[in-house]
């Protein structure tokens, strides 16, 4: 019997950076199926609408290769609890990414509280890379806004979409 492993990675992508793709790369290397799960309602005034987040998703993801032996990638949107979500999806796993000490703190938390609530469902904390451990969507917007260099933080389609957005 062949029981496919289908893994969530959700988040607010707003907006996708390299450390997101990053983080997507690698955890489809660990599931069947990825699912990236987009925060409809995040509470965090998103630059971007739901749509547009998708949008640069999308466009990212298709160019990721589809190599044999990686998971098929799908992006749906979150509205609720995360584990419901996860669920409702037939996924086992949970992907969070980690950056720092202070990512752990939070994460480990909120770990705790879903396998509470739902205790089939599992967390798994993949490190960013070094290069991308001080990228933040919040810290991109930041810089976008003030004038600064963001080029290097996300990938290029998303950086003239988030010009636009600020001009």
């Amino acid at each position: 019997m062949n029981v496919s492993r289908v893994g969530v990675y959700p988040g607010s992508f707003d907006p996708v950076t390299n450390g997101h793709i990053d983080i997507i790369s690698r955890a489809r290397t660990l599931v069947d199926r990825l699912i990236v799960g987009v925060a409809v309602n995040t509470g965090k005034s998103p630059l971007f609408s739901y749509d547009e987040r998708v949008e640069m998703l999308e466009a990212e993801l298709s160019d990721l290769e589809d190599a044999a032996g990686l998971a098929s990638i799908d992006v749906r949107p979150i509205n609720g609890l995360l584990v419901a979500f996860a669920k409702e999806c037939g996924a086992g796993v949970v992907v969070r990414g980690l950056r720092a000490v202070s990512d752990f703190d939070y994460e480990f938390q909120m770990a705790g509280m879903n396998a509470r609530m739902e205790p089939d469902v599992e967390t798994v904390f993949l490190m960013a890379s070094e290069r991308h451990t001080f990228i933040s969507s919040r810290l991109v917007k930041e810089v976008a806004l003030l004038g600064g260099d963001f080029s290097s933080f996300v990938p290029e389609r998303v950086g003239r979409r988030l010009i636009r957005a600020i001009s």
